[in-house]
């Protein structure tokens, strides 16, 4: 009963308070975020293909920092320090928007604010998965993607507010949205480190650990992989917003609607995973997916972009944290935040082609065909898990090293 007790305890402080972390920087993050593709059309002129390497770029060099700061989260076990600096990025990235006189200025800016989510992400996850009940793992990161979304949706609605109300000024708003930055840091003080000992086993070497990996775990890092190569980032959603005769502050409110769509499912479909297994949501993720990008594909009014929008938070929800929970489930304990990073890192690297392609193809041939790409792409994606994943409610593996 008193381990329960502890347990409960620890979801209600780590849990709780690395969501209202993530909820305080959600608000700063995404005060601007939606913004900044119409900045850097109406700022600097920037075009699409543009666009998309300056977000391709930002994504993938942070990237590489995901599964080193996982690596270095397991052999330190100094996970609340890492966290801490990788939100702390967060601070950064507005004092250099704020400066940034040209679109390679707004690009060290993203590439900053990406890192500082390279180095805290792995930490963060592993954070979560040492402080749940190891039943409930889908409820545990499903209680954070809530909170995190519930702070996006709430940044994004108060920028909409600004924006409506006649506040104009790009740069005011990157100083507004530093207020919440800090607010969000000071929650660490709440936070408490966890340490696992692993005593008479010492941690592998990386290419080792990836070698001596789950079948399972194996296929969804490819399946990862595949999917990020149709997953461009969401600025494109944004621009065929735009394309549609949505104008400027309406997109900001689109992108709320995803959040709070996101915010409201995502712990009740995390906690579905705990009961009936992470395949289920995770194949209806990519299927939901698919039809979300094929949607925008053949987007033809501003009802039907909204729906999508919705579905795109649906999606987001099934997939966020589930896919944590099962890498969480599955990695042995002692390199669990190297492959909480390693998914993330894949994801990275991958989202640079996939910005590229998307880019490209949107300028070469139209937005309908970089979307039919996505979508296609997903598609394989969901097949792949749907024929070779396993299908178990509750996965335990133990160490083999």
């Amino acid at each position: 009963m008193g381990t329960k007790d502890n347990k409960a305890r620890k979801i209600r402080t780590n849990v709780l308070f690395l969501g209202l972390v993530s909820f305080f920087t959600d608000i700063s993050t995404e005060m601007v975020y939606p913004l900044i593709p119409l900045y850097l059309i109406a700022a600097f002129g920037a075009t699409p293909a543009l666009i998309g390497v300056i977000e391709g770029i930002a994504e993938s060099l942070s990237s590489l920092l995901k599964v080193y700061s996982g690596y270095i989260s397991d052999k330190f076990q100094k996970k609340k320090a890492l966290a801490f600096a990788g939100y702390s990025a967060g601070l950064f990235y507005k004092i250099i928007l704020l400066i940034a006189g040209s679109w390679s200025g707004v690009m060290l800016a993203r590439i900053v604010d990406r890192s500082g989510k390279g180095i805290r992400t792995a930490p963060r996850d592993v954070l979560i998965s040492e402080s749940a009940d190891q039943n409930e793992l889908g409820k545990a990161y499903g209680l954070h993607k809530t909170l995190d979304k519930a702070g996006a949706a709430l940044g994004i609605l108060i920028t909409y507010f600004l924006l409506t109300g006649g506040f104009s000024d790009y740069k005011k708003l990157f100083i507004i949205s530093i207020i919440p930055a800090v607010l969000g840091l000071c929650m660490f003080m709440f936070i408490k480190e966890t340490k696992v000992e692993h005593p008479s086993v010492s941690q592998p070497r990386f290419w080792k650990s990836l070698k001596g990996l789950d079948g399972q775990l194996k296929l969804y890092l490819f399946v990862v992989l595949l999917f990020t190569l149709g997953n461009s980032s969401n600025a494109f959603l944004l621009l065929k917003a735009q394309s549609v005769g949505f104008e400027d502050i309406s997109v900001v409110l689109l992108y709320f609607i995803y959040s709070i769509t996101a915010s409201i499912l995502s712990l009740p479909l995390g906690g579905l995973s705990d009961r009936i297994g992470r395949k289920s949501l995770l194949v209806s993720g990519y299927l939901v997916f698919s039809i979300v990008y094929f949607g925008f594909a053949f987007a033809w009014n501003q009802p039907f972009l909204v729906a999508m929008f919705v579905l795109y938070g649906v999606y987001t929800a099934m997939i966020t944290g589930v896919e944590r929970a099962f890498i969480a489930e599955i990695a042995p304990s002692e390199i669990k935040g190297t492959m909480l990073g390693l998914q993330s890192t894949i994801a990275g690297i991958a989202l640079l082609p996939a910005s590229l392609i998307t880019g490209f193809l949107w300028v070469a041939f139209g937005s309908m065909v970089a979307f039919v790409f996505g979508a296609m792409l997903s598609l394989a994606a969901a097949l792949i898990l749907l024929v070779f994943m396993n299908n178990q409610a509750s996965y335990r593996k133990s160490s083999n090293y």
